[in-house]
């Protein structure tokens, strides 16, 4: 099982790749403003200059008056504001353009629901409330046509149609469903499940109240769970039983025969041997001296939250959230480069041309592009308030932002 799984993630072909067949579309960078209930486009090459922005939330006072007459969704309201939020309401935390380039679906944790927007108009074209009171982390299949996103409340992945809005299929998971990553050729979902990440029972010893976390994979045509990857027995073989086991962002080599994740409370990432199905290899990266001692004051038990990699797959960029930097790394001697300063990068992903890590610096609302080659910074491009997932999508050509927005 290990081996075909393996396999099916070295397949050909990517999100991005399914999506170049019409030449009236251009390459762009979407970058969710979690606060503000917006996202910013930008070029996906060159100066990364920003092209238009997409108010993700334009039936706000409609979703705000459902909530505010329901008291259970209110107290979910409010607690996802005061915890997770970081006193913020979390309007928008992924997308993804439909293979047409037509219109951009976006979770939004607050109100618990995924979005179709019609980037023509801005105007919402579907709508699809999860089970639950939060959206989280969502994945697009390979062939552009369906997206995966956690239900975070619900231990619940949602699979839709990426045109209607209709689901297709859902699975359980452990608790608290995040990252989900299809393989390469379609064939299987994996969903991480990072636990209870809002508490203040953060010493190593107290790990075991963060819940059930693990990996789930799934076949993608009956959503029939094949394998439970358990992470705490991998790393107590690996000698790090005092690591938390919560998986977050995570990124697979070009062949599928490794993955790369980081954990929470950690500074740096491990290597994960698919096939053999352990760990192999572990990455320490520095500390800031700046950065608190105290996990409690590590947001969402967080320390590096993005990890990224380049197209030739000997390079992973690292945004080391609570140490504010970003750094490439040599995937074959894990040495790091030189540390880029960013404030809070929240996310990592590639660039259209894959020479760049781009980073969004949810301290500094801007996102920044670091040069897999050099290690250094090459640009930086104000957006809107807190930025965090930045995903590579496809608009018309002559696309500047909805006319009704």
């Amino acid at each position: 099982m290990a081996v075909a799984l393996a396999m099916a993630v070295a397949g050909s072909g990517t999100a991005a790749a399914q999506q170049t067949g019409t030449s009236a579309l251009r390459e762009v960078l979407f970058v969710g403003n979690n606060w503000e209930g917006t996202a910013d486009v930008i070029k996906s090459t060159g100066d990364f200059a920003k092209i238009g922005r997409v108010d993700v939330i334009p039936d706000k006072d409609q979703r705000l008056s459902e909530i505010y007459l329901n008291p259970v969704k209110l107290a979910y309201f409010l607690a996802i504001r005061e915890t997770v939020g970081e006193g913020h309401d979390q309007f928008v935390d992924d997308m993804y353009t439909t293979p047409d380039g037509t219109a951009v679906v976006v979770s939004r944790p607050s109100f618990a629901d995924v979005v179709s927007i019609d980037l023509a108009t801005g105007t919402i074209k579907w709508r699809f409330p999860l089970s639950g009171y939060r959206a989280d982390h969502m994945a697009v299949s390979p062939d552009g046509q369906r997206v995966a996103v956690s239900a975070s409340t619900s231990n619940t992945v949602h699979v839709l149609d990426i045109q209607t809005g209709r689901e297709a299929g859902s699975f359980k998971t452990g608790d608290k469903p995040h990252e989900n990553v299809f393989t390469r050729d379609g064939r299987y979902l994996w969903n991480m499940s990072i636990g209870e990440v809002n508490t203040d029972l953060d010493d190593p010893w107290l790990d075991w109240t963060k819940g059930d976390r693990r990996i789930t994979v799934v076949d993608t045509s009956t959503f029939r769970q094949l394998k439970i990857i358990d992470m705490r027995q991998r790393l107590d073989a690996f000698g790090h039983k005092n690591v938390s086991d919560a998986v977050r962002p995570a990124v697979f080599t070009p062949d599928g025969s490794k993955l790369y994740f980081q954990v929470s409370f950690f500074n740096g990432f491990y290597e994960y041997d698919v096939a053999a199905d352990r760990i192999t290899r572990v990455k320490t990266l520095p500390e800031n001296p700046s950065t608190s001692k105290n996990r409690n004051d590590w947001i969402n038990d967080s320390r590096h939250h993005g990890v990224s990699m380049n197209p030739g797959g000997d390079k992973l960029c690292v945004a080391a959230t609570m140490d504010d930097y970003a750094t490439i790394v040599d995937r074959a001697t894990l040495q790091e480069a030189a540390l880029v300063t960013a404030s809070k990068p929240y996310w990592a992903t590639v660039s259209g041309d894959g020479r760049a890590c781009i980073v969004s610096e949810s301290g500094a609302d801007q996102v920044s592009a670091i040069d897999f080659a050099t290690g250094r910074k090459v640009a930086s491009v104000p957006v809107g308030d807190h930025p965090q997932r930045v995903r590579l999508g496809r608009v018309p050509a002559d696309w500047t932002g909805p006319t009704g927005g």
